[in-house]
């Protein structure tokens, strides 16, 4: 994380002499030692001291300023209809700290139903460009957008493109087609407008390169398995040997003596459409591109770049993982994303099924330890997309990727197709609520082992702070953590430690507030912030209160990385800790 301007940190380490200090006590006596860190653009210097525990930390009572400076409060806080309802109903502990994310389609894509969804408890939704037309497209993000001004709903839009890869493109069907078993079906290039009987057409020519007769073509990961009776030309012929369903656009691919078929040739991971598509979400202020089949951190840093260049705000980029290639180079993809989505359903065609529960835990953990966040997708609720309820184990599923604390879950054909996507949703809410709950009371709180991200001075200084306060705020049982922010980068530290206490993370720039809707644990906020920190405390503590949503006695842990324009060359961040009186 970049520290910006001139500044000055105390990093100092709160070790409570009585575990069984309670931070409603009002105590401000104990003296601790502390290093001070003063810098100035490059120069740095150190002084070592000794203080009261005031000048690092202020527990009890805040008093508020006189009623002169409180009436010259101005502007408002940008508290989400869905968070400020939550909060009132259930307090600072009740809030649902996982994320949710709804994949939008024929389905939900009226105003109507996407307020219902948003209601319900939507964070991101998102766009998946393999479906629907550009106008399509434009037309639902204005009307999460209009849903987002007009109706106070904080909902972050996400497009997420097709990539280059083969492909089973759109039948002529009206939806899926069912294949019986022992059907004869012609798999080919060929172009062909409306629909051929037992006729799929594969959108890459050399599709059926290396292919050879016996082997098997398998359905997305499993709906239907073919085996392949001959091949004429660039076209196969094959045998339907496990009946299923194909549905539009399913991805095929290809096993031989029980090991995948690797590929004869390597498209590029963005295709010229992903482009355009790209263009598109530019052009419409979106504030996530997902790009599917990563190979490596090569193509993210292409993305990157080229948005940094031709957008005027902030997009993040996640990478999908979904295949071998992607799991070997794990770590520099998730280095170089802006965070990772699991995509089950595509890795479960490339590696063998039983091994998907301990490769998802595994790229969760990576994840948290390099502070980036990860939604876990595909199947979660599938019998929803037919039914009102789910299975048990499909409950089980979801409790797990709780458990292992990912930042989000997401709905695919759930929300997209389903008959019942708002159901699905209420599924997820009330799984993650109660699986946080559970975690909470019975102290399972994940301790993640130390790994250091910074790597100049006053990067690994705002990180050790971070990791001090939640650690101070779960010991202490603080009701909630307010950070100050500009670009996001302690709200994201403190999250990645995954405190019991929820984080209100206060930032001025909106694009940060909509990459936070993806951090677990994380309400952003938008609201005007000045160079005074104690005016900005005071502000919007004052504006919770004048909104009913704190209660005397709350007790909050406060964090910044705001750094002021200031003829002083020094700063002192800290870590305080105000009681609501």
């Amino acid at each position: 994380m970049a520290v910006m301007g001139d500044s000055a940190l105390i990093c100092s380490q709160i070790i409570a002499k009585n575990p069984d200090f309670n931070s409603k006590n009002r105590v401000i006596h104990d003296a601790i030692s502390f290093r001070r860190v003063c810098f100035s653009g490059e120069k740095l210097r150190f002084r070592k001291g000794r203080v009261g525990v005031r000048a690092v930390m202020e527990v009890g009572a805040e008093e508020r300023e006189s009623t002169g400076v409180l009436k010259s409060l101005e502007g408002s806080l940008g508290f989400d209809v869905v968070s400020a309802s939550e909060l009132k109903k259930k307090g600072f502990l009740g809030l649902r700290k996982t994320k949710l994310v709804c994949t939008i389609g024929p389905a939900c894509c009226s105003l109507d139903d996407l307020e219902k969804l948003a209601l319900g408890g939507m964070n991101v939704a998102r766009l998946n460009m393999c479906h629907n037309t550009i106008e399509w497209h434009r037309n639902v993000i204005r009307k999460i957008k209009k849903l987002n001004e007009e109706k106070g709903f904080c909902v972050s839009v996400m497009i997420d493109t097709e990539g280059s890869q083969i492909n089973v493109v759109d039948h002529g069907a009206p939806s899926s087609v069912k294949a019986e078993d022992g059907s004869i079906w012609s798999f080919t290039t060929e172009n062909f407008e409306c629909s051929r009987p037992f006729t799929v057409q594969a959108n890459y020519e050399g599709f059926a390169e290396g292919i050879k007769v016996g082997d098997e073509l398998v359905i997305d990961g499993g709906m239907a398995t073919f085996e392949v009776i001959e091949k004429i030309g660039n076209d196969l012929l094959c045998k339907c040997t496990d009946p299923g369903l194909l549905l539009p656009r399913a991805k095929l691919s290809f096993w031989r003596d029980g090991i995948l078929v690797g590929k004869n040739y390597e498209p590029p991971t963005l295709s010229t459409k992903d482009w355009t598509d790209i263009k598109f979400g530019i052009s419409e202020g979106v504030d996530f591109i997902a790009m599917s089949f990563v190979k490596d951190a090569d193509a993210i840093k292409h993305l990157k770049n080229y948005i940094s260049t031709n957008s005027s705000k902030s997009i993040k980029v996640l990478a999908k993982i979904e295949s071998l290639e992607s799991l070997h180079k794990l770590e520099e993809i998730v280095i170089a994303s802006d965070g990772i989505m699991i995509a089950r359903g595509d890795l479960g065609v490339e590696i063998p099924l039983e091994q998907i529960p301990t490769v998802q835990e595994k790229i969760v953990h990576v994840c948290r330890k390099l502070n980036k966040p990860v939604i876990v997708a595909s199947q979660l609720l599938e019998s929803m997309i037919e039914y009102p309820t789910p299975t048990r184990a499909e409950v089980a599923d979801v409790s797990e990727a709780v458990r292992q604390y990912a930042d989000a879950l997401m709905l695919s054909g759930e929300s997209a197709i389903g008959s019942f996507g708002q159901k699905a949703l209420s599924v997820l809410e009330m799984t993650s609520s109660r699986m946080e709950l559970w975690s909470r009371e019975e102290n399972r709180q994940s301790v993640l082992q130390q790994h250091l991200l910074g790597v100049s001075l006053p990067d690994q200084i705002a990180e050790q702070i971070c990791n001090c306060a939640v650690e101070m705020a779960n010991k202490l049982g603080m009701d909630a953590i307010f950070v100050y922010t500009k670009h996001g980068e302690m709200a994201s530290l403190l999250s990645r430690n995954r405190p019991n206490s929820p984080i209100f993370a206060f930032t001025n720039d909106d694009s940060t507030r909509m990459a936070l809707n993806l951090q677990w644990g994380v309400t952003p906020l938008l609201t005007d912030l000045s160079d005074d920190m104690e005016f900005n405390i005071a502000k919007t503590v004052d504006l919770i209160i004048t909104k009913g949503m704190v209660k005397q006695g709350d007790v909050v842990l406060v964090v910044s990385d705001i750094i002021p324009i200031s003829a002083i060359p020094t700063l002192f961040q800290s870590i305080q800790v105000k009681t609501i009186v």
